[in-house]
């Protein structure tokens, strides 16, 4: 089922881009416009712009552009539908579906899937009341001195012993039993047979930024192995995308200072217990980049959470080189190292809060991590340290962040400064403050895309023109991206944003976003007279085709020799 068009339509049209982008990112008045530091790229000054008018976002930066669709699906990692859904919640409307023709991917077995994951943490939670072994898992919690509280806020649950204990379910439905395999909640041995893939472990649903379930992680509840299971990759749940605890956490902090990284699904539940209730997990593999992100444009300040050990200080590191390129203006990672044989779960039984969340509060800095542990692999072999400092401070965007890190190393070399390490080095720090003005295209540029970018910039322009029918006849590469924005824009007074929402999946989106942002030198009050002058020109443009093509014939029909002479009147007219 496709959303219909008209509704998507309204939904830009009734979203004001400038509140939803600021309650991400703190915009400032600037002109017309609104500004700030680009949220998907590093950078000191604001290149970052948003228009009211247009209902428009553009960094001259990076090149980061769209409508209100295209911010919250490249912030918060979302595909079109789920972006239009979580649009739409926020003006507390459904979204209508419709028959749709042409290719787009299963959103029904999607949805399916999502439903089927909520069934399956239902079912869990209800065994945790029900079953007839429930008590040796409520006395493990108790032991864990979990609250109802905190179970009910993570939604645990229990999967029994068993082999269909959550299958019996779907006896009779052949296809839910198909897509629960799909889901990974069922596994088919080669033999064919299906059988539950939980059993007789405490149960933790993951979700997404939604807060749909998207898969889980279940815990032994005696010695068996492993430890902790989590679901295999699905078409809805890829757990290099996805925190632990994440959803959970924007519950209770809507706009969370710090979020501290741990590794398992109950160090995030132990936590929040103890009333650390900003702790996620990055569902047992060494964090990505793609959950950094996520964690930095969440938070301001991320804590990773490792053991003592050598296996920690590791992993610890390749967190380290994970982030470094995605560090930001104002982002805080800090490297926070437990006793050996702690977890955050044990350690916060035996400290307490204020004791665990002053460990927190002198967590090592990144720069200080990175030139310890250097330090601690090549001693004093300098030559070996600087080399590799050198190529992991190449790696960082934000251009404080690289010189604080060049003056430490140039100090820990025994140099007067950076220029100096830089010199002897031969390193060049990239700008990452660009003129805004080289960015963006300048100039009239050919009447015809003047045409182009006035009408996708001021849609207004094309409200009850007649329509233009010799540009049918013009040969001119574009002319047929023109006569449709015309043909889009005489009836409906729309923004560019509605305007290039129709265009999505087109090859000419591309094209119609650069020229939303060309700076094509025209005052306002001139707008309406610019592009008048630009459509007689092309119209002039159809008469000197025409007459080339008449005046090379040798043989006229009666009709062609009175158009000839009409032509060349019209064009002594011009002269």
């Amino acid at each position: 089922m496709a959303i219909p068009r008209d509704f998507i339509n309204e939904l830009v049209a009734r979203t004001d881009i400038v509140d939803l982008i600021d309650a991400k990112v703190p915009l400032k008045k600037a002109g017309k416009n609104h500004s700030a530091c680009c949220p998907f790229h590093s950078e000191k000054s604001p290149s970052f712009t948003v228009s009211r008018d247009k209902q428009f976002y553009h960094c001259f930066g990076c090149g980061a552009h769209g409508n209100a669709i295209d911010f919250v699906m490249e912030y918060d990692r979302l595909d079109f539908v789920d972006a239009v859904e979580d649009l739409a919640g926020r003006l507390g409307v459904d979204v209508p579906r419709e028959q749709g023709t042409g290719k787009r991917k299963d959103e029904g077995l999607s949805r399916d899937l999502y439903q089927l994951m909520e069934e399956s943490s239902l079912f869990f939670q209800k065994q945790l009341r029900q079953h007839t072994d429930k008590q040796k898992v409520l006395d493990y919690l108790s032991h864990r001195g979990l609250s109802d509280e905190v179970i009910d806020h993570f939604n645990i649950g229990f999967a029994p012993d068993g082999w269909d204990g959550l299958l019996s379910r779907y006896r009779q439905n052949q296809e839910s039993q198909d897509k629960l395999l799909t889901a990974g909640m069922v596994i088919e041995n080669d033999s064919g047979k299906r059988y539950d893939r939980f059993r007789d472990r405490l149960m933790f649903p993951i979700r997404d930024r939604r807060g749909r379930v998207i898969g889980f992680g279940g815990r032994v509840l005696g010695d068996g192995t492993p430890k902790y299971l989590n679901s295999p990759e699905t078409p809805i749940f890829h757990k290099g995308y996805e925190l632990y605890g994440l959803y959970e956490l924007k519950q209770r902090h809507r706009d969370p200072q710090q979020i501290l990284i741990v590794e398992g699904y109950m160090d995030v539940v132990a936590l929040a217990q103890f009333g650390v209730d900003y702790g996620v997990a990055s569902l047992g593999t060494s964090t990505t980049a793609e959950q950094f992100q996520l964690l930095l444009r969440s938070a301001k300040e991320v804590i990773c959470c490792y053991d003592g050990d050598r296996a920690g200080t590791e992993a610890a590191w390749r967190a380290l080189e994970t982030a470094l390129p995605l560090i930001k203006p104002g982002d805080q990672v800090k490297f926070m190292f437990l006793p050996e044989g702690e977890d955050p779960d044990s350690l916060i039984r035996q400290i307490g809060k204020e004791k665990f969340e002053q460990s927190i509060g002198i967590a090592k800095s990144l720069p200080d991590f990175l030139f310890e542990t250097l330090a601690t692999r090549h001693g004093t072999d300098k030559g070996t340290l600087a080399k590799q400092a050198m190529a992991l401070i190449e790696k960082v965007q934000d251009t404080v962040l690289q010189s604080l890190l060049l003056e430490n190393l140039a100090y820990k070399l025994g140099m007067n400064s950076a220029e100096e390490l830089k010199r002897k080095l031969g390193f060049n720090v990239k700008s990452q403050s660009k003129s805004l003005q080289s960015k963006a295209l300048k100039g009239r540029g050919t009447p015809l895309r003047l045409a182009i970018a006035l009408l996708v910039q001021h849609p207004h322009l094309g409200n009850e023109l007649p329509e233009q029918r010799a540009l049918k006849h013009i040969k001119m590469t574009g002319i047929e991206l023109l006569i449709l924005l015309l043909d889009r824009t005489r009836a409906d007074k729309i923004t560019s944003a509605q305007l290039l929402e129709q265009f999505r999946g087109d090859d000419q989106l591309g094209t119609l976003k650069k020229l939303t942002q060309w700076d094509h030198q025209v005052a306002d009050e001139n707008l309406q007279q610019e592009f008048k002058k630009a459509l007689v020109w092309l119209n002039n443009q159809y008469i000197e085709q025409r007459y080339q093509e008449l005046s090379l014939k040798q043989h006229h029909t009666k009709e062609e020799r009175m158009q000839l002479k009409k032509l060349i009147a019209v064009m002594q007219g011009q002269t």
